[in-house]
């Protein structure tokens, strides 16, 4: 059984010791999201893997803090901690928003900077150059906690209760418009691999969605699918994390 160890600041959350890991698999949730959906993930991983969960403002641990709803703002202080805290080969795992705040911290980490990243894995989420948005940042509370009914995915029964949904909705509301107000850069492509993953009943990212990833790497794109919604990943853990393993040894 894994146990959370601390932060080495607010940016970060570690689960168990690591003593003995030699890459870190660095995982960015989705809009909404916390870092402590990846907790279960530490007791999957060899010792020579430590998982850290990158935690936004505005929830869990870090709930007052205003929350960053401009992507270059988040980006830039993400990519600030990850300077002063982090050194060595690193993987990234970005889930739905997650993979596209994943892949612009990849991108400003190409070159000079402490950590080296061996592989991008984008998990339900768009490629940066095909996103559209639809707009739900801009709808009324009842239209935001209509989408993210429709997306499934735990806790979005909480979001009746009306204490519950005044303190979440405005952190959500936040991220969905960080994420949908981002216009992606041209630039050059990573020179990573991208592993794209899909829930194989995720009407909003499918494998033929997945295959645009393509256009962001000179490394080549794998594409993987498992079973479940746009939150495979909440019952997906024993099969989603050997595959992230896999992929990470197989450089």
């Amino acid at each position: 059984m894994s146990t959370y160890s601390g932060v080495a600041n607010a940016w970060f959350l570690r689960f168990g010791a690591a003593r003995r890991a030699t890459l870190r698999l660095v995982c960015f949730p989705h809009a909404g999201g916390g870092a402590s959906v990846f907790r279960q993930w530490a007791d999957l991983v060899p010792e020579s893997i430590e998982v850290v969960g990158v935690q936004y403002p505005g929830r869990q641990n870090r709930y007052g803090e205003p929350v960053i709803d401009d992507m270059t703002v988040l980006v830039d202080e993400v990519v600030a901690a990850v300077n002063r805290e982090l050194a060595g080969p690193v993987a990234l795992f970005g889930h739905s928003m997650g993979a596209v705040v994943a892949f612009e911290v990849a991108r400003r980490l190409r070159s000079g900077a402490p950590v080296t990243v061996r592989r991008l894995f984008a998990s339900a989420g768009p490629a940066p150059s095909a996103r559209r948005s639809l707009g739900v940042h801009l709808r009324d509370d009842d239209g935001v906690v209509a989408y993210l009914r429709e997306l499934g995915g735990g806790g979005v029964e909480l979001l009746e209760i009306p204490d519950i949904r005044e303190l979440t909705l405005p952190m959500v509301r936040g991220d969905l418009r960080l994420i949908e107000t981002y216009r992606y850069a041209p630039g050059e492509p990573l020179t990573c691999p991208v592993t794209a993953i899909v829930g194989d009943r995720d009407h909003t990212f499918t494998t033929a969605d997945a295959r645009h990833w393509v256009v962001h790497t000179s490394a080549g794109l794998d594409v993987h699918s498992l079973p479940g919604g746009h939150f495979y990943l909440d019952d997906q853990a024993e099969r989603l994390v050997p595959l992230l393993v896999e992929r990470i040894l197989s450089r």
